[in-house]
């Protein structure tokens, strides 16, 4: 196969080594202006940036080498699908720091998984559910839709497109693949080859609706983790199915902190007691904790189960506490605050005021606008991430730092 990695992960030292220069700089020009009762907290920054580098691991870059790549989950890899679907109304800021258009994702710009399709030389996924455009599918399928849960959908869900309807879709499209290509070997110039099938990337980022819309009606741990057992099972049967039907590959995100969404904390975080050292909801970021060990044996016992299977497991709740907790080292500036919303600090978000809204508010007409320099937050409208903060993330699991393939023997997640 060809090799994929070497730009994007040069593109990772590069960022990493400019970063580096860049917050160094800032805190030598900060000192020479700064009166000498703040140098010495400027001092004490600089060693606090050098003692968290020089815990940083030895950067072991991933080598992500498919055909193609079928994706399965909600609107943090949704590249359009919801928005075909049900003809969902996305905010009119949503794609404007990449695509300067409309792109039907729920962020600025780019997703985690753009960046990871770059890195792969891979096109931008398209949904299965578009039908306009003449999309490809050569290379892969994107079933995720924003607000996919992985419990079944029912007469209440907002999302009819949970897991195993997504399921449905790929085994409907596969099906259709094989018996137009055994009719026309000229249409894989559009569809993904035979053996595409086996040897694609299967990857899975769902599962935080499920906790999200549950934990307003949960009360104890042993509820969570109920519903956290019924979860991971009905995702690794999921797999199986998909498993038996030929895939081997297969690349699993876990949850990230639900606590620290702008949205989470405008609704729980009233009472101060509910907030972590973070300024995150506590109760909310356990709950994904309990899910992501749970998820985590659940790869474990994937592998004994399916023994031809490769798996990874990518801690997406690590890095995006880390880039939370260490904004400034990294050059952003809000680390909790929606960009894209209203109401101003600490939040900026209120909501009756969806991004993109404009509506009278108490007898004022108001709109929530987007920040002016998205690169400076983490999050872009309450709920979901900016292009910058998904280039970070992206960029550390590229470095493999944080991602676990216990099939090749490295299991750092997994002692």
């Amino acid at each position: 196969m060809v090799k994929r990695v070497d730009k994007s992960v040069n593109d990772i030292f590069f960022r990493s080594a400019t970063l580096m220069v860049v917050s160094v700089l800032r805190f030598v020009v900060t000192f020479l202006e700064a009166p000498i009762s703040m140098a010495a907290l400027y001092i004490h920054s600089l060693l606090k940036l050098a003692f968290l580098c020089s815990f940083w691991p030895i950067i072991t870059p991933l080598s992500l080498n498919y055909p193609a790549v079928f994706n399965f989950g909600d609107s943090n890899s949704d590249t359009g699908g919801i928005v075909a679907g049900k003809a969902f109304t996305l905010a009119q800021f949503d794609g404007q720091t990449y695509f300067h258009e409309f792109s039907g994702r729920f962020c600025d710009g780019r997703l985690i998984i753009d960046f990871l399709m770059e890195a792969m030389e891979l096109p931008y996924m398209n949904p299965y559910l578009e039908s306009v455009g003449s999309p490809s599918f050569q290379t892969g399928c994107n079933f995720a839709t924003g607000g996919a849960t992985i419990q079944p959908a029912n007469a209440a869900s907002t999302n009819p497109f949970s897991f195993n309807i997504q399921l449905s879709q790929f085994f409907r499209f596969k099906n259709r693949v094989l018996t137009l290509l055994s009719k026309d070997k000229e249409l894989e110039k559009y569809l993904p080859a035979e053996d595409y099938f086996r040897k694609a990337l299967y990857m899975f980022d769902i599962g935080q609706n499920d906790l999200d819309g549950a934990l307003y009606s949960l009360e104890s741990e042993k509820q969570v983790l109920d519903l956290v057992l019924k979860l991971v099972y009905d995702l690794n049967y999921g797999m199986k199915r998909l498993y038996n039907a030929g895939a081997r590959n297969f690349w699993v995100h876990n949850t990230g902190p639900l606590g620290c969404l702008p949205r989470i904390i405008s609704t729980f975080g009233e009472n101060p007691s509910n907030l972590d050292e973070h300024g995150c909801i506590a109760s909310h970021n356990r709950a994904a904790t309990i899910f992501n060990q749970k998820l985590r044996d659940i790869c474990l016992q994937f592998l004994t189960q399916c023994p031809e299977a490769n798996i990874t497991y990518v801690d997406i709740y690590s890095i995006k506490l880390n880039l939370i907790s260490n904004h400034s080292l990294y050059g952003f500036q809000q680390p909790l605050a929606a960009c894209c919303g209203y109401g101003g600090p600490p939040l900026n978000f209120d909501i009756r005021m969806p991004c993109g809204i404009t509506k009278d508010l108490n007898g004022t007409i108001a709109t929530a606008n987007p920040c002016n320099n998205t690169a400076e937050y983490i999050n872009w409208d309450g709920t979901h991430y900016t292009e910058s903060a998904n280039r970070f993330v992206a960029d550390q699991i590229l470095t493999g730092n944080y991602s676990d393939s216990p099939h090749l023997g490295t299991s750092p997640f997994f002692n």
